[in-house]
């Protein structure tokens, strides 16, 4: 692309034509964006509009603004990417943007998590994405489409061949569209990452699992699978520890904040001993204790060498178990990120990870832990590191980097745009 186009002054001349005020925050960031150097590369660029996490104050973008921004940008082949997070989008802005995207072929991520639309606007932008062949990364986090608004996606899932990773966590999703969504993924070939996090269940069946369990035997595509905060009890982890015996594609497997304890820990330490798919656990804020621990050492000491990254923070583990934990580390030389914080440490467990540092088993930006002295006895500080440290929103001066508060997207790279 020879000629640098000017974003800006097409947003002014659009505004002017269309009888809309400008935005001064969309102003900004296309006058930033015009001064890019990636557009007249082929790189293309990803605009990021987000409403939240500025110095200051910013002008959310509204329905109205969105209209604007769609006219200049269904000219811009080089904008691949579009993060509209955190701002006061409805259903009316869902609207203009299903229609953006039955007109666009370039844009490959979309992020709208935290706007406000919900169950027509989801009707409307899935319905889109039955006929879209370029959109690859699609995040609808936050916004309450609800169990109606996920059975559209469900369907869209059943006709899209190009969509790689679906976020549909904290949108109020309900028993009915998670069966059709598992359903839906037996079938889909091209989908690889998928975030059911924090549905709406009333059952204490579990049925949801069972599903997805179901699913995961028949699907060979999926390597990512969130389900936090899923009610997920001992029985649905073993009805997930079954299909991944047949399963040879999941990589990562999110089963933070559930209700596991150590009995559902056994299975998956049985698992870990067969299995040579997983590269990435998390465990984050279960009821483990020392016992869940020690089966999951057993299995990475003595079985495993691929799983690469293990989060147990906030699991009631004491010291006997973190210290299991700890030599797993020494003799496994595949397991290189574990995470550890909101246990129970006591000094014998503060020497053994500060050794293991020490010795450069393992490395300071893998673990969230970080060794320090008070007199001669050590002790252990907190660090802001992480498999999903970021997720909903990330600090504009970065204090520690990038892949190690977020060291999901350093190991299975794709998750994001």
């Amino acid at each position: 692309m020879s000629v640098r186009p000017d974003l800006h002054q097409h947003y002014v001349e659009a505004c002017e034509n269309l009888g809309q005020p400008q935005n001064p925050f969309i102003a900004r960031v296309l006058q930033e964006a015009d001064k890019s150097d990636k557009i007249i590369c082929t790189e293309g660029i990803t605009l990021k509009v987000a409403g939240n996490n500025h110095p200051v104050p910013v002008q959310r973008v509204t329905d109205d603004n969105l209209g604007v921004l769609a006219s200049v940008l269904c000219h811009a082949a080089f904008v691949t990417g579009l993060d509209l997070g955190y701002n006061v989008l409805t259903d009316a802005g869902a609207k203009t943007m299903a229609t953006f995207l039955q007109e666009n072929f370039s844009l490959q991520y979309l992020n709208l998590m935290f706007n406000d639309i919900g169950t027509s606007g989801a009707e409307l932008i899935a319905g889109a994405l039955h006929r879209n062949a370029s959109l690859v990364h699609m995040k609808m986090t936050g916004n309450k489409i609800g169990n109606q608004g996920g059975m559209f996606f469900a369907t869209m899932l059943q006709i899209n061949s190009s969509l790689e990773t679906l976020d549909l966590g904290d949108c109020d999703l309900g028993l009915k569209c998670l069966i059709a969504i598992a359903i839906a993924l037996t079938q889909n070939k091209s989908l690889k990452a998928i975030n059911l996090n924090r549905p709406l269940l009333y059952s204490q069946q579990e049925e949801t699992t069972v599903h997805l369990a179901q699913m995961l035997k028949n699907n060979s595509s999926l390597v990512e699978l969130h389900l936090s905060k899923h009610e997920m009890k001992n029985f649905g982890v073993e009805r997930l520890c079954e299909a991944l015996y047949e399963n040879s594609s999941l990589k990562y497997l999110d089963l933070s904040c559930n209700k596991i304890t150590s009995d559902g820990v056994k299975f998956l330490g049985e698992l870990l001993k067969r299995n040579q798919t997983l590269e990435i656990l998390d465990l984050n804020a279960n009821r483990i204790e020392d016992a869940g621990a020690m089966y999951l050492s057993e299995a990475l000491t003595l079985h495993n060498r691929t799983l690469q990254a293990l989060s147990v923070v906030s699991c009631s583990i004491s010291g006997k178990g973190l210290e299991a934990l700890s030599n797993s580390i020494k003799s496994n030389m595949v397991l290189s990120y574990i995470y550890v914080w909101g246990n129970k440490f006591d000094e014998a467990t503060c020497m053994s990870f500060s050794k293991l540092i020490k010795m450069g088993h393992l490395k300071p930006n893998c673990t969230d832990v970080a060794p320090y002295k008070v007199g001669e006895q050590v002790q252990l500080a907190e660090l802001s590191h992480g498999l999903q440290k970021h997720y909903y929103w990330a600090p504009r001066h970065r204090v520690v980097p990038d892949s190690a508060a977020n060291a999901s997207l350093e190991i299975a790279a794709g998750s994001e745009h």
